[in-house]
């Protein structure tokens, strides 16, 4: 019997997030891609928009839409604050809405804000540890909280697909700021 292939498929650095295999793919976001997102304009125009935000590498052993297949990966969101607005990803529904996804913290300090289809809006707190279970018809995205990279990794079903333009044009109904050294969600309507 042969023995099993250390690193199967893919390897995972685990004190950096780094994935590595011939399945694994990257994507890195900037504030200049973010445009729009942030609340304070005028800040985020003073700043460097080459600035990385935050970079996201998954595992995708099957095609994009693969009905009953999985992805998994890790992002890694950078500290720092537009104004009082912490770093944050994109945030997204799932474009097969019912789509369900696992977030799990490796280091650092955040929080993971969800809002259902009627824009309620809440968070949890991410720390080493947690685990997050993103039910579907829920979008979601994650705020860096704290003053080191936010490391996650996340589970998610390879049909599920990607809405940001729902994000892109209505928004959250509550965003992460710092308010007297706290992080507090703050309704946007």
């Amino acid at each position: 019997m042969d023995s099993p292939k250390i690193g199967g498929i893919a390897c995972v650095d685990w004190s950096t997030g780094s994935l590595v295999g011939p399945n694994a793919r990257e994507s890195v976001k900037t504030l200049g891609q973010m445009r729009g997102l942030f609340q304070n304009q005028n800040e985020f125009e003073r700043m460097d928009l080459n600035t990385i935000i935050y970079r996201v590498q998954w595992l995708a052993p099957v095609p994009d839409g693969t009905e009953g297949g999985l992805f998994w990966g890790t992002t890694v969101i950078e500290p720092g604050r537009v104004g009082d607005e912490y770093f944050m990803t994109h945030g997204h529904f799932h474009a097969k809405r019912d789509r369900a996804e696992y977030y799990g913290c490796l280091e650092g300090k955040g929080m993971l804000i969800m809002m259902d289809t009627a824009r309620r809006t809440w968070a949890e707190c991410m720390e080493p540890g947690s685990l997050h279970y993103i039910p579907g018809n829920v979008a979601h995205r994650v705020a860096n909280a704290g003053e080191t990279q936010l490391k996650l990794t996340a589970c998610w079903p390879s049909d599920a697909g990607h809405d940001y333009a729902a994000i892109r044009q209505e928004g959250f109904g509550a965003r992460l700021l710092a308010r007297n050294g706290e992080s507090v969600l703050v309704p946007t309507r």
